[in-house]
């Protein structure tokens, strides 16, 4: 299973802090090697939620005022770093374990040179991605689980079983106008979720028909590269939503699935916007400081197998 991060968003909400620097690289706690919190950005975090659900290969969308060159520099494994700080052992452990992650993994790079939407960054990864399936992640939130992962590798299970169109992963919230709303019925369950048969989709509605919203992880078929690109030439707006593409899969027959977030085993928690990344701040230290039984797990051991 093929895996997509976008970081390649301005992060306009997050002004004047974001002006030149990436929201997906703000720092969130996880508890470290020791079971004592660390900071991690959102961007790692995120990874290691693919690489829990299976992903081995990779496609990071950069892009804004550096050109993505620091998440090619972070996505890049640097052993002159390592070796600066071995006598900081402690400190460098958590580095250690993502370069090893990093190493069992090919990471490649799709440039989106100017913001235009969730769906034209998706968009722009169809050249590497291919006729192949794969999961999509935004790294400006974080999915908090107990096994990290989970959530994800279910997505893909069930799209691949079915050989479904896309796979949504959704949450009930008391607003939606915010969000991009999924009009569903209920459709049985996947494991101990609940699933739903998707109908319809749409981005920040004033009068929203139903209280599911989307998250930014997905599971798509290759169909969604068709869709967008049919959804661009439908309209001149500036950007383009990834909504517009579930939208046209839907109105092509496309067979749409979604997951529903169960609350008390995970948590979406974004970063887009000053207040959202306060609370996932004070979120993460609380789980990091509550131990395994009460948060998302830790990082891979070095040199265990990424399952």
């Amino acid at each position: 299973m093929q895996g997509v991060l976008t970081l390649a968003g301005e992060g306009s909400r997050m002004l004047p802090w974001s002006r030149g620097l990436r929201k997906e690289f703000l720092p969130l706690f996880d508890r470290g090697a020791n079971d004592r919190p660390v900071l991690k950005p959102v961007a790692n975090l995120a990874f290691e939620t693919l690489v829990g659900a299976g992903v081995r290969d990779f496609v990071l969308v950069v892009g804004g005022p550096d050109s993505g060159v620091t998440a090619r520099n972070y996505f890049t494994i640097d052993r002159n770093f390592l070796s600066r700080h071995r006598h900081r052992a402690a400190q460098i452990d958590e580095t250690s374990r993502f370069y090893d992650a990093l190493s069992r993994v090919r990471v490649r790079f799709a440039h989106q040179p100017v913001p235009r939407g969730f769906g034209d960054a998706v968009l722009r990864t169809a050249r590497l991605v291919g006729n192949e399936p794969f999961l999509l992640h935004a790294a400006d939130a974080v999915l908090l689980e107990r096994h990290r992962g989970d959530l994800p590798s279910r997505l893909a299970a069930l799209r691949d079983r079915e050989d479904l169109d896309a796979v949504l992963l959704v949450r009930r919230v008391a607003d939606p106008r915010q969000y991009g709303v999924v009009e569903a019925t209920s459709n049985g369950r996947e494991g101990t979720y609940r699933r739903l048969r998707v109908h319809a989709m749409e981005e920040k509605p004033e009068r929203p028909r139903s209280h599911w919203a989307a998250t930014a992880v997905y599971c798509f078929g290759p169909a969604i590269f068709g869709a967008l690109r049919r959804a661009r030439s439908r309209s001149d707006a500036a950007e383009l939503e990834l909504t517009s593409g579930v939208r046209e899969l839907l109105a092509d027959g496309g067979r749409v699935a979604a997951l529903v977030v169960d609350p008390t085993r995970a948590e979406w928690r974004s970063v887009g916007s000053p207040e959202g990344f306060v609370r996932a701040l004070l979120r993460t230290r609380e789980l990091a400081d509550a131990g395994a039984e009460a948060g998302p797990v830790r990082s891979p051991r070095r040199g265990r197998p990424l399952k």
